[in-house]
């Protein structure tokens, strides 16, 4: 197997979710002993990155975020579409959509508090579709 789709149901406003056991699963269950996967989520204000997942940092990189691109601020993008979700996409935008993770002997080459996240930036719950992929 070198493709999967996980679907991770996510709040608003920030909202992770550890993604390193399924990928890590993954892996150990691909046909390859050596190489890397991709990590992407599906839609523009999702994002995956790397963090020392615990309460502490769950809670300070959303607010972190917030006072990179408020939500609070004024952007064109409301004008578009008529929603509210402006900063979403500029956080998303700036985390970004992907990881490329390399594995040596079936195992994630992350650091010892190096958890891999999907966050959802955007202003409502979203059901988010990450795809895996073994390179």
């Amino acid at each position: 197997m070198s493709f999967k789709t996980i679907e991770v149901e996510l709040n608003a406003h920030g909202d992770m979710k550890d993604l390193t056991p399924e990928i890590q699963k993954f892996v150990k269950d691909s046909e390859k002993k050596n190489g890397a996967v991709l990590v992407f989520v599906v839609g523009s204000t999702g994002a995956v990155t790397t963090i020392e997942y615990e309460p502490g940092l769950k809670k300070d990189f959303p607010r972190i975020m917030d006072k990179i691109a408020p939500y609070s601020d004024y952007y064109e993008h409301h004008e578009t579409w008529h929603d509210d979700n402006g900063s979403s996409h500029v956080k998303a935008s700036i985390v970004g959509p992907s990881l490329l993770i390399p594995f040596m002997n079936k195992k994630l080459m992350l650091g010892t508090w190096q958890q891999v996240v999907v966050i959802n930036f955007d202003t409502r719950p979203r059901r988010r579709k990450i795809i895996l992929q073994i390179l």
